[in-house]
């Protein structure tokens, strides 16, 4: 419990200091400080996968939404029916992320990614779709950055982190002594919740 206090207390601080520092500093960060550092700090708090695989899978449901607006853009028209087509196809690429990598960018995180830029950035393009390319950019951008930021605010105090770097640790140098360092794994985390 207290490392999970520990790692909103750290996300909230590092969520403040966005806001202000982008305001003092004109960067214009603040607009999606909430929200990116949200989603940032979901992909390294929820422990599945190695957390390179959860920032890889992010990373391309990101790019899913923006083909997905940059099809909308290009060739659909701007109805019900266009959207609904551009909406089944970044999910369906989705998918076929999550498929063509056999589950190891996990489709959650890739949705994720997608619901980021979507969440940032439908308004933008609603109010000018011609303009795809620059405000694209420029709200991406600013998410990512924010996305960065709750990310490495939360993954350095995130409740288990010890035992996911371990775990990675375990799997890149694997022992000829142990055999089975799963199970061993599993017992350090054990042993780490006991005394938390």
């Amino acid at each position: 419990m207290r490392a999970t206090l520990l790692a909103g207390v750290t996300l909230a601080v590092a969520a403040v200091l966005v806001v202000l520092l982008s305001s003092a500093l004109d960067l214009e960060l603040e607009s999606v400080a909430l929200l990116g550092a949200a989603l940032g700090a979901v992909v390294a708090l929820v422990p599945d996968r190695t957390p390179l695989a959860r920032l890889a899978g992010f990373a391309a449901g990101f790019a899913a939404a923006w083909i997905g607006y940059a099809v909308r853009a290009r060739f659909l028209p701007d109805t019900d029916g266009g959207r609904a087509v551009a909406v089944g196809l970044v999910i369906l690429l989705c998918v076929g992320i999550t498929a063509a990598t056999v589950n190891r960018l996990p489709l959650w995180s890739t949705l994720l990614g997608t619901a980021a830029l979507a969440g940032a950035y439908e308004f933008t393009y609603a109010a000018a779709p011609p303009e795809l390319l620059s405000t694209s950019l420029s709200t991406g951008t600013t998410l990512l950055l924010n996305v960065a930021v709750g990310f490495l605010a939360a993954a350095v105090v995130a409740p288990g982190a010890a035992a996911g770097l371990r775990r990675s640790a375990h799997r890149d140098t694997p022992s000829a002594d142990s055999p089975d360092d799963d199970t061993q794994v599993r017992l350090d985390d054990f042993m780490m919740e006991k005394h938390q």
